[in-house]
């Protein structure tokens, strides 16, 4: 029983220098005045007594086990959660950005249309899009991205960007986002160049796009399309936007005054989509997206695991 008991310590001591302290067997070796051999066996005792524990943390198990519980809470189509080593920002950003750019270069197909909002991530992900081999595929911008703000947006470079990985002439919506009076926007939307766009839009199987937040930071609050009045009421009553039209926390348009100026896909568009794919990621992306989710805009997720931990903590309306 002695015996058993100082051979039970011995191997703690030698499982201790070895997993904690990163000693090599033949430093324990001479550390302890053991042989090596001795120093194998008492690690393998430690192992078989339960003393040591060794647990493997697969993080790309636990992204499988997100991925599926996302796709049941909103009963999405799909779910993609990419790995981020980090909860920041611009490391989201990254990795989510090249997770997107995977999923939809297995997704496009031959004479598939794509609609495409804009934003920092859509950029990203069309940056890094391969080169795709196929015939026949559209991309169409799905709201105006006409801006005389210094912020740069990157709508045109998105486009352009998308149009060179599926190697065709994208269609560009040459029009504002925001009109200044609804009346002069009702007159522009007659146009009948515009409108082909519009239904183009419209028909395109899968829509692409992000959502916003509506606080100090927002983009679209700093491309010089709101009044400072206009900022504050949206920052009061929108949890944020969806392909730049805002919503409150039910995931309606909470101003419809603004709506009505505003050059975007209908959101209710974005529901009849074969594939409705909403790209987002990080802390202030969380509430956004997921009043969007729950308004059924999205029918396909692509985000990284500390948002999606986030989004599954988040109640059900």
């Amino acid at each position: 029983m002695k015996k058993e008991m100082e051979k039970s310590k011995l191997s703690i001591e030698v499982a201790e220098l070895y997993y904690q302290l990163n000693y090599s067997q033949q430093e324990i070796s001479e550390h302890l005045k053991i042989s090596r051999p001795t120093v194998s066996r008492l690690l393998q005792y430690a192992r078989e007594k339960g003393y040591v524990q060794i647990k493997i943390a697969d993080p790309f198990v636990d992204l499988q086990q997100l991925e599926q519980q996302l796709a049941e809470k909103y009963r999405l189509k799909e779910a993609c959660v990419a790995f981020s080593p980090a909860s920041d920002p611009a490391t989201i950003l990254h990795y989510v950005s090249i997770r997107a750019a995977e999923y939809l270069s297995g997704l496009i197909r031959n004479g598939m249309s794509i609609g495409i909002s804009w934003g920092s991530i859509i950029y990203e992900v069309a940056a890094k899009l391969p080169k795709m081999h196929v015939k026949g595929a559209e991309v169409v911008q799905l709201k105006g991205g006409t801006s005389f703000s210094h912020v740069n947006t990157y709508a045109w470079e998105t486009l352009m960007l998308f149009g060179n990985a599926l190697q065709t002439l994208p269609v560009y919506f040459p029009l504002p986002l925001l009109f200044e009076k609804a009346e002069a926007m009702e007159i522009v939307m007659q146009d009948q160049s515009i409108q082909k766009i519009i239904e183009k839009g419209r028909e395109a199987q899968a829509a692409i796009f992000t959502v916003g937040a509506a606080d100090e930071e927002a983009l679209l609050f700093k491309l010089g399309y709101f009044t400072e009045a206009e900022k504050e009421k949206l920052m009061e009553k929108a949890v944020g936007d969806v392909c730049s039209r805002f919503i409150d926390r039910n995931g309606k348009i909470c101003d419809t005054s603004i709506d009505r100026r505003t050059v975007s896909i209908e959101l209710a568009e974005l529901r009849k989509k074969e594939w409705s794919i909403l790209i987002a990621g990080g802390r202030r992306k969380v509430l956004p997206a997921h009043t969007a989710l729950t308004a059924g805009y999205a029918n396909v997720l692509i985000t990284d695991q500390h948002t999606a931990k986030q989004l599954l903590g988040m109640e059900q309306g």
